[in-house]
């Protein structure tokens, strides 16, 4: 029924808001050049990895790059890009991974694969979900980036502090998920967007 539930929506959205997604796409283009998408492996659903979309909001790397953002103060996020970030519309493009069937509207947030260890027990059920383009834990460390610029080290402050919690959170929404639970879930971040 949730798979069902997030095509449905997934495509009412995409269709409702593409125009402004476009629009959001030609300024990305103009401003920053190509590409517009940014696709990033993540880990999803029972360990299968994909690739997750979103519109780009740093400059194109010339070597390779840390795979954590180190906050608004990062400074590979290009000026379009700090604007699509402050207001999450950089995420619009997970639409897609939804309708295609990698992700769901709501469920624990995907991760990149150096973080995530598939023999432990407390990843085994947070992969038993979908991910999802929000969750908890998506609220719980909505100012995530903030966190990370103070850090003197982003990536061990990631692994040590926030990744342990942020699994706490997703293992409790993976015991107790429900369809009336992620309405609530989508509800508060609206809530959380406009404010």
């Amino acid at each position: 029924m949730k798979r069902g539930l997030d095509f449905l929506m997934a495509l009412a959205l995409l269709l409702l808001l593409g125009i402004p997604l476009l629009l959001v796409g030609l300024v990305v283009l103009l401003r920053d050049g190509r590409p517009v998408l940014f696709a990033q492996e993540r880990v999803g659903r029972n360990g299968r990895r994909f690739r997750i979309l979103k519109f780009r909001t740093m400059a194109v790397a010339q070597t390779p790059s840390p795979e954590i953002t180190a906050g608004e103060t990062d400074h590979r996020i290009t000026a379009t890009g700090r604007f699509l970030r402050r207001r999450r519309l950089d995420e619009f493009p997970q639409l897609i991974n939804v309708l295609v069937g990698h992700m769901s509207l709501v469920g624990p947030r995907p991760e990149v694969p150096r973080y995530v260890d598939l023999e432990d027990l407390r990843w085994k059920v947070v992969l038993s979900v979908r991910p999802g383009i929000t969750g908890p834990d998506s609220l719980a460390f909505r100012n995530e980036g903030v966190e990370l610029a103070a850090a003197d080290d982003a990536d061990h402050h990631y692994r040590e502090v926030i990744l342990p919690e942020k699994l706490k959170i997703q293992m409790q929404y993976a015991e107790e998920r429900s369809v009336l639970g992620d309405v609530r879930l989508l509800f508060r971040t609206f809530g959380a967007l406009r404010g």
